[in-house]
């Protein structure tokens, strides 16, 4: 399957040609870990997610690199206002990161390295610069000169004045030009530094994932991906350095970038009171991590991608239905079946389309439907001409099918069972149960009053039953 990505520096989509296709290598900018991560912060760990699951299908080997910076002014600065010590802050925040990821379903980069954890590749790399004529030393800081290098600004497609205009461009004595940006800079006895040739000092934002990227996956490796806000001035800067430092190279041989993430229509803000973490999504239930990665999924990653809390609850909704399928007990079918093959690269087709994640999820959708009517009968026109096969399916494969297609994109790793019981752990599970019994036993005996009491008190807690052929069976609301 030919894989065609849209590339931002070619602004343009183009065939996915890994440098060696025996071992394909990605790196995503990570989070910086001083506070919760937000929606936004989410939305590439998700995003990036489904691509590394993608390249794991096609290629024999995937090496997956997203950073910590764990070193940083923001950082240094929440640690001037709590009073809690960088080491502190920064390993609370990195387990917090980690744990609201696995809570969408994201499985780790196979490689996760820390800022701090690559000083001497960032002082090798600044120390190439200034021998290549494309850095200088200044009163304890040493700049890249921008003006060195003839292609900066194509990545992003921005002119020098447009540059200056959308960067924050510190006014400083010892710059030789306004846009030149800091790789090393000087730290004073309480702020976290290291030694250099130019002094104690610590690196610049830019030069840490340029070094960390050399470091891990060499001078060129095959896909750079981070959200669009990074593109000017972090991805720009970090391929004039990287070229730089390392002549005839390409650094990252395409670049991937996904859209913004807004909140009710408007940009995520404190002072509009928007402004949400996963954590507050995940405070909903132990449903709201799948559906969130869920939502996310069901908006093309390059688009601007609106979050209500209705649309997260259409996302549970959806997933309510994917897994009121999978709790009933359907047929297996026989091992590399031929037409549950056929089915899983049918859902996952729409990937290899510049990863196309919300028609895979309608195809998600159409499989779901496609093995509803074959436990229930009805018409497989419709979705059959949607999917262009002749598929004469057997009760049992489209819903296999489904699964595995929704474990490559990361979704239905639930239980069914938990799933339809609001997960694990959530209120008095045996209560219900004998709650559940008494009513059977009440309906046995005609007592239709008291099964009717039962039911409505089970309502008013957010309990659901759902009468089936002998039994009854219960979900949160």
């Amino acid at each position: 399957m030919m894989l065609q990505f849209h590339d931002s520096a070619r602004r343009e989509k183009v065939e996915f040609r890994p440098i060696d296709p025996d071992h394909v290598r990605l790196y995503v900018c990570g989070p910086t870990v001083y506070d919760l991560a937000h929606l936004g912060n989410a939305r590439p760990v998700v995003v990036f997610d489904v691509l590394a699951r993608l390249l794991r299908r096609q290629f024999p080997r995937v090496t997956y690199v997203r950073n910590i910076t764990d070193v940083d002014d923001k950082i240094n600065a929440r640690a001037r206002e709590s009073g809690v010590p960088i080491a502190e802050i920064t390993a609370r925040t990195a387990a917090d990161f980690h744990a609201d990821m696995d809570a969408l379903a994201c499985a780790p980069p196979d490689i996760e390295p820390r800022a701090t954890g690559s000083i001497p590749e960032m002082v090798a790399l600044i120390e190439r610069l200034i021998a290549n004529g494309h850095a200088y030393a200044a009163e304890g800081h040493v700049l890249f000169a921008v003006a060195s290098y003839p292609d900066y600004g194509r990545l992003s497609g921005r002119s020098t004045d447009e540059m200056l205009a959308g960067a924050r461009v510190e006014v400083a004595p010892y710059k030789r030009d306004p846009g030149d940006f800091v790789l090393w800079k000087p730290s004073d006895a309480d702020t976290p530094g290291w030694d250099s040739p130019w002094g104690r000092g610590r690196p610049g934002w830019h030069i840490e994932c340029s070094a960390m990227a050399w470091k891990n996956l060499g001078e060129e490796f095959d896909i750079h991906g981070g959200g669009a806000d990074l593109l000017f001035p972090h991805h720009e800067n970090e391929v004039a350095q990287s070229c730089c430092a390392f002549p005839g190279t390409r650094f990252a041989h395409l670049w991937m970038h996904n859209g913004m993430l807004l909140v009710d229509g408007e940009k995520m803000s404190k002072s509009l009171g928007n402004f949400l973490t996963v954590r507050d999504i995940l405070a909903r239930g132990a449903w709201a991590g799948e559906a969130f990665r869920l939502l996310l999924m069901k908006t093309h990653y390059r688009a601007a991608l609106d979050y209500t809390a209705e649309r997260l609850d259409e996302a549970r909704a959806e997933l309510d239905d994917h897994y009121a399928l999978l709790v009933r007990k359907l047929p297996a079918p026989e091992p590399d079946d031929a037409t549950v093959a056929d089915m899983v690269a049918w859902a996952l087709e729409p990937l290899a389309d510049d990863l196309n994640t919300p028609l895979a999820v309608a195809r998600l959708r159409d499989l779901r439907a496609l093995e509803n009517v074959m436990q229930v009968g009805g018409s497989m026109t419709a979705v059959l001409s949607r999917a262009g096969r002749d598929w004469k399916p057997r009760p049992g494969q489209a819903g296999a099918a489904l699964r595995e297609a929704a474990a490559a994109l990361g979704l239905l790793p639930s239980d069914p069972q938990a799933w339809r019981k609001g997960g694990a752990g959530e209120g008095n599970d045996a209560g219900i149960e004998a709650a559940i019994n008494a009513r059977l036993a009440a309906r046995a005996n005609r007592d239709w009053a008291e099964a009717d009491r039962i039911r409505a008190d089970l309502a008013a807690r957010g309990i659901v039953l759902e009468d089936g052929k002998g039994t009854t069976t219960w979900r949160r609301a």
